[in-house]
């Protein structure tokens, strides 16, 4: 079966953004192919050195997806930290990598400008390292956003640049895999912007209670309703019939879709109806959290486990990396 990897964030708090769209994907994904899914705390060193607490991060972030319905019998979830093969592959992999062309990584320049105090050797190999965490597992295909892509021709370079040194066909070059692919669902933000994010402060979380989350789509952006019958929705009212696919009845859709093209819309009822849909989707996730969270030696056998997985499956890879590039195997 083919390989398929993906870091995770090492923050807590999913979104309707998140579930709709990495998460569901994540979860179709483990039906098809071998997956191994980290959250990636190393990662979190190139731009916060001090991290709070990362095992209970872990651990919050591990309810959370599987919650949403990860499943650790049919994938690998780790901790990234919790595999050291990977930097031993990032060692070798970076001896390879030039200085010039990481420089020239958009992320790298892109970040530095950001943190012009804390421009770092991990901020520069962070393509490096991504690509160790990729090819430790032979993976065929990564899901990734746009912003990535850049990194993954790096990790495909990588691929190559090591088959070609060494003279083999060992590693094979992962291919993107695109969160738009398959369930994922693009989530609009309340603030009538056409994305959900934590940095936007526009979003619905799902830990929200009900009343946080009727609170949250009561204050939605709108307009002066439809003037026209029949007439063109503005983005900030598609929005909220955006929420109306994925949480309502398709009758439910068709009554407001109706009442906007024949101008009798009142926007507190749409609203009203998708704050009651949105509970409805999220109450259940939100008692899988709490439950999945109070059951601590659960979280910690599943890392466990997860962890001894992906380290089989790393060691396996280094033992050939070795001696390809001609080290001995202890």
């Amino acid at each position: 079966m083919e390989k398929v990897v993906s870091g995770i964030r090492p923050t807590g708090n999913l979104h309707l953004g998140n579930y709709f769209g990495a998460v569901k994907s994540f979860v179709s994904l483990q039906e098809q192919f071998e997956c191994f899914f980290f959250i990636a705390d190393w990662h979190t060193l190139t731009t916060h050195p001090k991290p709070d607490d990362i095992q209970r991060s872990a651990k919050t972030i591990l309810a959370e997806y599987l919650a949403c319905g990860l499943d650790p019998q049919k994938a690998t979830i780790y901790v990234q930290s919790d595999v050291k093969e990977t930097l031993e592959l990032y060692l070798f992999l970076n001896m390879n990598m030039y200085l010039g062309e990481l420089e020239r990584v958009t992320t790298f320049k892109e970040k530095a400008r950001k943190q012009p105090d804390n421009v770092n050797a991990g901020l520069l190999t962070y393509p490096t390292l991504m690509a160790a965490d990729i090819l430790q597992h032979r993976a065929v295909k990564v899901p990734v956003g746009k912003d990535q892509e850049q990194n993954m021709e790096m990790a495909r370079k990588a691929a190559r640049r090591f088959n070609h040194i060494y003279g083999v066909d060992f590693f094979p070059e992962p291919q993107n895999f695109y969160f738009g692919q398959g369930q994922a669902v693009k989530i609009p933000g309340l603030d009538g912007s056409g994305k959900m994010g934590k940095s936007e402060g526009n979003c619905i979380y799902l830990r929200d209670d009900d009343k946080v989350i009727t609170k949250k789509v009561m204050r939605a952006v709108t307009d002066n309703g439809p003037q026209q019958p029949n007439s063109p929705r503005p983005e900030v009212i598609e929005n909220l019939f955006t929420f109306l696919r994925i949480c309502s009845a398709p009758d439910v859709y068709d009554h407001f879709d109706k009442q906007w093209n024949d101008c009798t819309l009142r926007y507190g009822d749409l609203k009203k109806q998708i704050a009651h849909d949105l509970c409805e989707v999220i109450a259940p996730i939100r008692e899988r959290i709490a439950a999945i969270e109070s059951d601590d030696e659960r979280l910690t056998a599943i890392l466990r486990q997860g962890a001894d997985k992906a380290r089989e499956s790393a060691q396996t890879t280094l033992r050939e990396v070795r001696s390809i590039i001609g080290f001995r195997n202890e």
